[in-house]
């Protein structure tokens, strides 16, 4: 392993490094998420962003336009391509998260080499492939088994469409509404690759969660501390590398954007504390949230969506903890949803169920498998509910989980009794499985010590400049230490930095009076 001198020289160079692109990283989203009424919908991309854009995408599938802006074929084919795009790109779309749709103009001289990549001939010219096979790439039209195709037979948006039914075998019309494709959704109970797209809904659910604690000002005093025990549980074990990252960052910067010294016991902080920090710090990347759901999107707009990401999210978690971090993360995770979740029958609820644990648990198996029962008594309440006044999701109805579809073995066959008799065993097997190897993000499957290491060394965590002398909280310090020695050694450096700094400005201070 390499000295910690080594590690934290590493660290530097490359926040040095990193946090030049930073900014223009954060412009160039927060410009692709402007836009109002009359707006394109079709993203325009250009070589400064296309593979990041690409890369980053949770579509299936993506399509890319190279035109010219003085074309005047493009110009009359542009309504038909953004027609198209409507019904994928976007939030309001009738079919989020299964095609990208994007535009690069070649006319541009910035993107001469980007165009020459993709052997551009004629104008408008389609390509399609799923996002990562752009990145870095080139295309020819001569090239086999690359995973772009041309699409030779766009012209119109229906023509363009009737492409698209027949390649992935949809039925996709022109006229479809959000929430009106019942039959269109993926049946997420008999495909157990699909969780693999939850990521993004457990992404959407966390950036969702922490901006609900803001906008209903609930950090204070007293749920401090509940706040950052869940977020040292997230910057260990999210499933997704970015979420990881900004949990981190958040952890660092804590105490600068809350200062105990500014928080009352009734009342929480109107804004953050520390300059401009709001904008510094996004916790699952400046992506999320995206204003839909992929996995969890329901048929209906008030139906699965944020409650379905934040259970696959604690599920995820409870795999994924160490046996003797088993306790702590249940502890963790109660508290965060007893402070912070603001359906306040489902939050009773769940507290009581967690109150009747008598005894600590003390491994990734118990608590797993506490978490599965619980929401299955969840689940079992609601069915009933749902059907005496009809509120449930038609296409989505509740039900015992993991059904046979999902795993034939967790279930015992049984003659003489009505009620299901699971194994255990292999229940647990399915949910590591499930939620530990399939949920990820595609760039690591597994959470290990050592990439926890690697995230925070290649974050674009602030390390520099003056702050607060409390910057990482002493149990955040701790925290995190537990989940990997060198993440716990760089945040008390980071820590007795930011006390050497304030002791000096406070020197200063007094010789200038």
């Amino acid at each position: 392993m390499p000295s910690l001198p080594i590690l934290l020289s590493l660290f530097l160079f490359l926040h040095l490094s990193l946090h030049a692109t930073g900014a223009s990283h954060r412009l160039l989203l927060r410009s692709l998420s402007a836009g109002g009424a009359g707006a394109d919908v079709a993203v325009d991309l250009n070589s400064t962003n296309f593979d990041e854009v690409l890369k980053n995408s949770p579509a299936s599938y993506a399509i890319v336009e190279f035109f010219a802006h003085w074309c005047p074929a493009c110009r009359n084919y542009k309504p038909q391509y953004e027609r198209v795009a409507k019904l994928f790109n976007g939030p309001d779309s009738a079919h989020p998260g299964i095609i990208f749709m994007a535009r690069v103009d070649c006319a541009m001289k910035v993107n001469t080499i980007l165009c020459d990549r993709f052997s551009v001939g004629h104008y408008p010219m389609l390509l399609w492939g799923p996002p990562a096979k752009f990145v870095d790439a080139k295309w020819d039209p001569k090239q086999e088994n690359s995973g772009i195709q041309s699409i030779d037979d766009g012209r119109t948006s229906q023509r363009l469409l009737n492409w698209i039914n027949k390649r992935i075998g949809s039925s996709f019309n022109l006229d479809d509404e959000k929430y009106e494709n019942e039959d269109l959704l993926p049946r997420n109970a008999s495909d157990p690759e699909q969780i693999g797209r939850a990521i993004f809904d457990v992404e959407e659910a966390t950036a969702k969660a922490f901006e609900i604690i803001l906008e209903h000002k609930m950090i204070k005093t007293e749920t401090r501390a509940p706040l950052i025990k869940f977020f040292q549980l997230l910057a260990a074990h999210h499933p997704s590398k970015k979420c990881r990252m900004g949990s981190a960052e958040l952890l660092v910067n804590f105490d600068e954007m809350w200062p105990s010294s500014h928080l009352s016991l009734n009342s929480g902080m109107t804004q953050m504390h520390g300059s401009g920090a709001s904008d510094s710090i996004a916790v699952c990347g400046k992506e999320a949230p995206r204003g839909y759901w992929i996995f969890c999107r329901g048929s209906k707009n008030d139906t699965r969506g944020f409650s379905c990401g934040l259970w696959a999210l604690l599920h995820s978690l409870s795999v994924r903890v160490e046996d003797g971090e088993s306790q702590s993360a249940f502890t963790a995770i109660r508290d965060f949803i007893h402070n912070f979740f603001i359906c306040e029958e489902c939050r009773r609820h769940f507290y009581d169920m967690c109150l009747s644990v008598k005894t600590p648990f003390e491994s990734t198996r118990a608590l797993s498998l506490w978490l599965w029962q619980t929401h299955n008594k969840v689940n079992e309440r609601l069915m009933k509910e749902e059907k005496i006044l009809g509120t449930g999701d038609p296409s989505f109805p509740k039900s015992l989980w993991p059904p046979r579809q999902l795993c034939p073995t967790c279930q015992l066959t049984s003659a003489t009794s009505t009620e299901v008799q699971w194994n255990e065993d292999e229940v647990f097997k399915f949910l590591v499985k499930y939620y530990g190897q399939t949920l990820a993000s595609p760039s690591t499957k597994v959470t290990t010590t050592s990439q926890i290491q690697t995230d925070l060394l290649t974050s674009n965590d602030s390390a520099s400049g003056a702050v607060s002398a409390e910057l990482v909280p002493v149990w955040a310090a701790l925290g995190i230490a537990l989940a990997s020695v060198t993440f716990g050694a760089l945040a008390c450096f980071w820590r007795a930095q930011q006390k050497n700094r304030k002791y000096s400005h406070h020197l200063r201070s007094l010789k200038n009076i």
